[in-house]
């Protein structure tokens, strides 16, 4: 595509529109799709960052003024430019909180077609990332009300929460660009990464509540990876409105390595989209799931994951068990030469058709759970061998008997003109008929049917071969009986030899059928594996996840278990602090209590008794 089209429209009245030219470019799209979708609010550059990533400077367009250019989600498929055998498509959205548009149920529905539509999500906004830039992420905390994994029915909160805890296993990769960024990545005196300065931020205090920290909940449990990059200003002043314009080296250079950064990570890391089961989605199949999304939301329902998924399956098989059945067709029509020598030959040639157009049929089949699919395979397949197993016969007899009619043309013209009705005549058939034999069975190409189209022309010969015998007037009765004996014989023999060759062509028909059936069942072991593995990646992601949520409490737990150990440690120093002082004021007033005796006694002053003042000071010095 040398261009954007639009994938999805906005209509009045809240309605979501697929536009044909946009399924028209997905349907030719036969490769495993790259999908990266791109969310934000207006007005934040979203469009150039996709231009980049496609490799251009224009594309999307791009707006300089307050409007946002972008209405609804466009499209761009480019060719990947890393991974040969993958399509890049680029998804740029609808800018969130646009004030042209009242209708904030529309900007949900934006966001959650982003989500279900892409193997990563790029959420771009600018400044920082504080509470107030979470909160405008609200759409995330939404994304329960508007998509379903199974098919929504009255159970209970908790296979509600079940089916939320599946999002993880098909949501797509999670990336914040945070663009006209300012500040130093340092924390507590330390650099630290772009993904630390996310994870930071997205780190929900023990206790807390409110809708940011809910929004960092739910990005955190939804999204099976976490990346962030951050920008900062591209260009300065009257730049800024000409960007796309600007050449590269024009860009500030920061903002050049960051956006180098960004593109090389979606690239090299973004996964094929992939659907429940691990199927991986071509543009046909991209198409597919945009138009039964929209067609749910306009009808008021919520986008069902498995319901689309179950409905993808059935035109993606269909669609399978067709081009399958065309590439054994075509493969057959490029490699059978008719007639073949052998039964065999045919059958083996089918066979590696047969074997090919399974692994047409195994690498794009997925849920066919009851082998529906693949059922009506075989019995397309079977009466395609049947279909070329006539023609094979069809061309035989045609060959045979034009051979046929060329090597007994003499023969016949002595039968017609009476030229064995003579003494002698009996012999002399005999061997026009062999050497008619001998020339037949020289002709090269006739194929399967060759004894039995001599075997009918023989039969159909001993009649007048009688005829002849018994006219014969140079043989005897007795060597007449012998030579029909002989003739019997040798048309047993023919008969024999043709059974023969039926019962062996029957035999090979078998060993095809049991070969077919072994056939079969590999690819079905082998489409099963294949979904078994996807599901155990599926599984392995979400438990993933789930450690990393049960390390993350775990280490809240380290840190209340920490803060609890400090404020008891806190409190011991207070009151070992406390003693001391305790103690020496203590010894102070000791110290001055016995400075006041020697004083009176030096004085000549009656003292009275010391003891008790003397005791205490020991008791305290004692303690």
């Amino acid at each position: 595509m040398e261009a954007p089209v639009c994938l999805i429209e906005s209509r009045p009245q809240g309605k979501l529109a697929v536009r044909r030219e946009a399924l028209q470019v997905l349907a030719g799209v036969t490769q495993p799709v790259v999908v990266v979708a791109i969310a934000g609010l207006y007005r934040t550059g979203k469009s150039y960052l996709m231009n980049r990533l496609a490799g251009r400077r224009r594309g999307f367009p791009l707006g300089s003024t307050i409007q946002s250019e972008t209405k609804g989600i466009w499209m761009w498929c480019r060719p990947h430019p890393r991974k040969a055998g993958q399509t890049l498509v680029l998804l740029d959205t609808e800018g969130l909180g646009d004030t042209d548009n009242d209708d904030e149920q529309k900007d949900t529905w934006i966001f959650s077609l982003a989500v279900l539509l892409s193997s990563i999500l790029v959420y771009n906004s600018t400044g920082i990332i504080d509470s107030y830039a979470l909160q405008r992420l609200h759409y995330v905390t939404e994304l329960t009300k508007h998509i379903r994994v199974k098919a929504e029915q009255a159970g209970s909160s908790q296979e509600e929460e079940e089916d939320v805890d599946k999002f993880v296993r098909f949501f797509p990769d999670f990336v914040w660009a945070v663009r006209d960024f300012t500040l130093q990545l340092m924390a507590d005196g330390n650099p630290i990464t772009e993904d630390q300065y996310l994870e930071r931020a997205l780190t929900v205090p023990a206790g807390s509540r409110g809708k940011a920290n809910e929004v960092k909940q739910r990005i955190r449990d939804f999204f099976p990876s976490l990346k962030c990059f951050t920008f900062s200003w591209p260009a300065s002043g009257n730049s800024l409105a000409q960007l796309e314009h600007l050449q590269e080296q024009e860009l500030v250079s920061s903002f050049q390595e960051s956006a180098r950064r960004f593109c090389d990570h979606i690239w090299d890391k973004a996964r094929p989209m992939t659907l429940l089961g691990g199927q991986q989605v071509t543009g046909a199949a991209l198409g597919h799931l945009a138009q039964m999304y929209v067609d749910s939301i306009n009808r008021g329902a919520v986008p069902c994951i498995g319901n689309a998924v179950e409905a993808l399956a059935k035109i993606e098989n269909a669609a399978a068990a067709k081009e399958a059945l065309a590439c054994y067709t075509e493969r057959m029509e490029q490699r059978v030469r008719l007639p073949t020598e052998t039964l065999r030959e045919l059958l083996e040639l089918h066979a590696q058709c047969e074997r090919e157009a399974l692994a047409v049929f195994t690498g794009r089949a997925f849920k066919d759970d009851k082998a529906t699919f693949q059922k009506q395979l075989i019995e397309e397949l079977a009466a395609g061998r049947e279909k070329f197993c006539r023609r094979n016969e069809e061309a035989s007899l045609g060959r045979c008997r034009a051979a046929l009619a060329e090597a007994s043309r003499e023969l016949e013209r002595k039968l017609s003109s009476g030229s064995y009705s003579v003494p002698g005549g009996y012999q002399r058939f005999l061997s026009d008929r062999l050497e008619m034999e001998e020339k037949y069975r020289q002709v090269p190409g006739k194929g399967i049917k060759a004894d039995e189209v001599l075997e009918d022309f023989l039969t159909a010969k001993e009649a007048v071969a009688g005829l002849i015998l018994q006219a014969d007037q140079t043989l005897t009765q007795k060597e007449k009986e012998m030579a029909a004996e002989q003739a019997q014989a040798a048309a047993a023999k023919q008969q024999q030899k043709v059974l023969e060759q039926q019962n062996k062509e029957m035999q090979q028909e078998l060993e095809a059928l049991e070969r077919s059936k072994e056939e079969h069942i590999r690819s079905a072991e082998e489409r099963l594996e294949k979904e078994k593995k996807a599901l155990m990646e599926e599984l392995q992601r979400e438990m993933n996840q789930k450690l990393k949520e049960q390390a993350q409490l775990m280490e809240e737990k380290r840190k209340k278990e920490a803060e609890r150990l400090n404020e008891k440690i806190k409190k011991l120093e207070e009151e070992k602090n406390s003693f001391d002082w305790n103690l020496l004021n203590n010894l102070l007033n000791c110290a001055s209590s016995i400075a006041q005796l020697v004083i009176t006694a030096r004085s000549g002053i009656q003292l009275p008794k010391a003891g008790g003042a003397l005791s205490a000071l020991g008791k305290k010095l004692g303690k």
